[in-house]
């Protein structure tokens, strides 16, 4: 027993000794400041010194800015914008694949560049191809029902109706003798309208100019974006009235007729009508007489 008091006295002895930290001048000797220290002493301030330095360190990097600038740390405000940037990039990956798939068909517009395999697909053009004669248009029992029923139900609704497709009603933008009709096996998807220089051309439809340009294949070309999906050609004019972006009504002037581009071969209007994609015959719609 008094060997361990005598070795924790020692211990303790040589934790509580009393030192002198002092700091001097070197040319003069002199005594500048000058500290009384124990062993106990520095390791209590050497410990609290290092809490201290944590707890600084720890404030820095949860309350300042500064804890971005570390790597692998990233803060709840990047997380929201990673997130916020996600959801954008991806809907203009969106718009950016309707652009190229709109851009597609007025690009098969321009070019006529469309396969005949693709076209007989087409359930407008294989409606085209029916005479009225053809047809059976003699209603049923049961189509003589669900009118009398709609009917009963309109009588007595509240609200407009929706304007149906059918009632969609294209003009001819000239009047004249066709030069050249449509020719599926020739790829020519138009009707040209011999016409007389500087007649006025006339949008089909209501709706949108999309292109009011010149090529050098087709002279001055305009195309109308109109409802359900159709869209209207009018190539080898002499002049543009309208520019793109412009809102025109049917029957509206939009060009003038001319013999512009090196495929035309006198006044004419090269006209065509696309729906979806594609081409229309449009004698099926339009009377040019």
């Amino acid at each position: 027993m008094s060997e361990k008091k005598k070795g924790s006295s020692k211990i303790k002895n040589k934790l509580l000794d009393k030192y002198r930290l002092v700091i001097l001048n070197e040319n003069t000797f002199e005594e500048r400041i000058a500290f009384k220290l124990n062993r106990l002493n520095v390791f209590v301030f050497g410990f609290a010194g290092i809490i201290l330095l944590i707890m600084i360190t720890y404030f820095i990097i949860a309350f300042t800015s500064l804890r971005e600038y570390i790597p692998g740390y990233s803060s709840t405000a990047l997380k929201k914008q990673a997130t916020a940037l996600s959801y954008k990039t991806d809907s203009l990956q969106r718009v950016l694949a309707l652009n190229e798939r709109y851009y597609t068909s007025i690009k098969k517009v321009l070019q006529g560049d469309v396969s005949a395999s693709n076209i007989n697909k087409d359930s407008i053009i294989e409606a085209t191809k029916l005479e009225a004669s053809e047809v059976d248009l003699k209603p049923i029992i049961e189509d003589s029902l669900l009118r009398e029923k709609v009917d009963k139900e309109d009588k007595y609704n509240l609200f407009e109706s929706a304007i149906s497709s059918t009632n969609f009603v294209l003009f001819p933008p000239v009047s004249g003798t066709i030069s050249e009709p449509y020719n599926l096996k020739e790829k020519h998807y138009a009707v040209d309208i011999a016409v007389t220089k500087d007649t006025p051309i006339k949008a089909t439809a209501d709706g949108t100019v999309i292109f009011s340009e010149w090529t050098a294949s087709t002279g001055n070309v305009i195309i109308i974006e109109h409802s359900y999906g159709l869209i209207s050609a009018y190539k080898h004019n002499a002049a543009l009235i309208k520019s793109q972006g412009d809102l025109v009504k049917a029957g509206e002037v939009i060009a003038t007729a001319g013999n512009s581009g090196e495929l035309s071969t006198g006044p004419h209007l090269h006209f065509e009508l696309w729906n979806d994609g594609y081409p229309i015959n449009p004698t099926n719609f339009i009377d040019f007489k």
